[in-house]
């Protein structure tokens, strides 16, 4: 077992936040997408934070058979008490990876909880396989690194599947979440930022973006959503900002999910950021019901809008509309 909890939760940059274990997950809902009778065994790779343990909750309340290997250097230590197997493996043992799921009659994997980016440039030694695969790349963004290992993982005869397939219900269609809709000055905010955030989601640098009055303030690399909000609220004194979060162009369910969660609606309370936009269908709300209580109780506005609508600057002081809204001062 590992020594500790390390920090934060996909195998991407994606959330980059830390998400510890919390609340439990409805799961009285039709749109579940693995159907009870499956008596296949499915393989979990755990990364850390929240994320790995909403899937076996789901799994468990589904009748799911599940396997985990867990990752050492990211995965809650706890998590190999949560009824379910667990072996562990360092983060270059690609090889002992394979070779465990083989032996467990895994033919289906998912991937779930964060592997932070900046591990690649650690000091962790990679196994021959995970080296192979490495030398093979032309760059090491994340979709380059992780498209590699679900590759070879393939070959092996191990299929990844959708990560968020048994947690459908905590994936927002497109609206207005909690009771206060964003303001006109908001909207134009999320208008200006979204463009923003598609483009250098386009180019694998980050997914979220903090606006204010349709400035860039902020722009997230390989620390996180949580770090560029506080970063932001550093450089303009905490006063009100936006917070956009988007998927990429083709974003991979499989390995690549963007999360949100409790600790960064809190953080946006304390630093003032008044609202938030993210891609419905694409965005992984980690203990829902929590998280719009949380805003509704410091009057943040969430929205999630189609990830195919293109970000379009709003001009003028009147109501704005937005796929199915109106925000209104």
């Amino acid at each position: 077992m590992p020594p500790g909890a390390v920090q934060k939760l996909s195998v991407n940059p994606m959330s980059g936040d830390d998400q510890a274990p919390a609340g439990r997950l409805d799961l009285n809902t039709p749109h579940m997408s693995v159907p009870m009778q499956n008596r296949r065994r499915y393989g979990l790779i755990a990364g850390n934070g929240q994320f790995p343990f909403l899937v076996l909750e789901a799994a468990r309340s589904l009748g799911v058979d599940v396997v985990v290997v867990a990752i050492k250097e990211e995965a809650f230590p706890r998590i190999a008490d949560s009824g379910f197997k667990t072996h562990w493996i360092s983060l270059g043992q690609l090889g002992k990876l394979i070779e465990l799921l083989k032996s467990e009659g895994v033919d289906q994997a998912l991937m779930a909880g964060q592997v932070k980016h900046k591990q690649i440039f650690s000091s962790i030694v990679p196994d021959r396989k995970l080296l192979k695969l490495l030398m093979s790349l032309g760059s090491r963004n994340t979709d380059s690194l992780i498209g590699a290992v679900a590759d070879v993982l393939e070959q092996e005869g191990i299929h990844l599947i959708d990560s968020t397939a048994f947690l459908k219900p905590l994936i927002p269609e497109p609206g207005v979440l909690t009771r206060r809709p964003p303001s006109d000055t908001e909207i134009r905010d999320i208008h200006y930022g979204r463009g923003i955030a598609k483009e250098m989601a386009r180019m694998d640098i980050g997914q979220s973006v903090v606006v204010r009055d349709q400035a860039c303030v902020a722009v997230e690399a390989m620390e996180g959503t949580d770090a560029t909000i506080r970063r932001a609220a550093g450089l303009i004194g905490h006063q009100r900002v936006t917070v956009i979060k988007v998927s990429k162009p083709r974003q991979d369910m499989r390995f690549d999910v963007p999360v949100v969660g409790v600790p960064t609606l809190r953080l946006m309370a304390e630093v003032h950021a008044s609202a938030l936009a993210i891609d419905a269908r694409k965005t992984l709300l980690l203990d829902r019901a929590e998280l719009i209580k949380v805003a509704d109780g410091h009057g943040i506005a969430v929205v999630a809008f189609d990830p195919q609508d293109s970000p379009d600057e709003s001009e003028g002081s009147g109501a704005v509309s937005a796929r199915g809204f109106t925000a209104s001062e």
